[in-house]
């Protein structure tokens, strides 16, 4: 009898030995999630060419990314190169531009809090992050298309092997940024972004200063697209770029998988 209860002893001490192994891994997993740190990079600008009208980031390719990321455990700051609150494009508030994740913004007032009070983007270093993601939405093609640090910002993400992913409308972000060489930073690389058809539909295509798709082939990227509207999201190496809002979620995924 005691020989059997010093089995039983042993069979429960592996057991819990295990258990606790399993447990300390998953714990380990996400500390180690938890400390990476994501910038998100907004746009200031809130005017839609000479319309009269309003644009902004869309609500969309920044609620799904953000919630994602940070329902796994990564800490994210935001900026923009004015600081404070970036302009809402306010067709990415319509009931047709409604998904789950920008329902959930719509009732996170922490979040809404947050993002009324983004940092000024020349504060912040690649130095304190990880990774570094651009919400789409038409603003960016007029702001951070051009902005030095931004610009700057992106150069140095990359010098220092740190993804940069983007989405939508923010593969603008791309138009002059160089690798060391002084080669534009998508040239050669695969990547994909609003296209001119999508652009075409919501009849902008007057409006704004450059197409994506056209300023990407120009510098030399290897884009590639689905039909408009479709999820699409492509990764080569550090870069990440999504075609339109739908691939909000896909080019977070795939960063996410980078950071582990």
């Amino acid at each position: 009898m005691k020989r059997v209860l010093t089995v039983l002893f042993i069979i429960t001490l592996f057991s819990s030995c295990g258990k606790n192994t399993k447990k300390e891994n998953s714990e380990d997993a996400k500390k180690n999630t938890e400390m990476k740190k994501v910038l998100f990079v907004l746009t200031s600008h809130e005017d839609l060419g000479d319309t009269g009208e309003k644009t902004g980031f869309w609500i969309e390719e920044f609620a799904a990314p953000y919630y994602l990321l940070k329902d796994r455990g990564f800490k994210i700051t935001l900026v923009s190169p004015k600081g404070g609150q970036p302009p809402i494009d306010p067709n990415s508030k319509t009931p047709d531009a409604q998904t789950p994740a920008t329902e959930r913004f719509n009732k996170d007032e922490e979040t809404q809090k947050v993002l009324a009070h983004t940092l000024k983007l020349e504060s912040v270093s690649q130095e304190d992050f990880d990774a570094v993601f651009y919400p789409g939405g038409h603003g960016p093609l007029w702001d951070l298309a051009e902005d030095k640090n931004s610009i700057a910002l992106i150069e140095d993400f990359y010098k220092h092997n740190k993804p940069v992913a983007a989405v939508c409308h923010a593969p603008a972000v791309f138009k002059n940024t160089k690798n060391q060489d002084g080669t534009p930073l998508v040239e050669g690389k695969k990547v994909t972004g609003f296209t001119n058809e999508e652009e075409e539909g919501v009849q902008l295509t007057q409006v704004v200063p450059f197409l994506v798709e056209d300023m990407l082939k120009k510098n030399g990227g290897v884009y590639s697209k689905k039909e408009a509207w479709a999820p699409y999201a492509v990764e080569d190496g550090l870069l990440i770029t999504g075609q339109n809002p739908a691939s909000s979620e896909k080019v977070a995924e795939l960063l996410a998988e980078k950071l582990k």
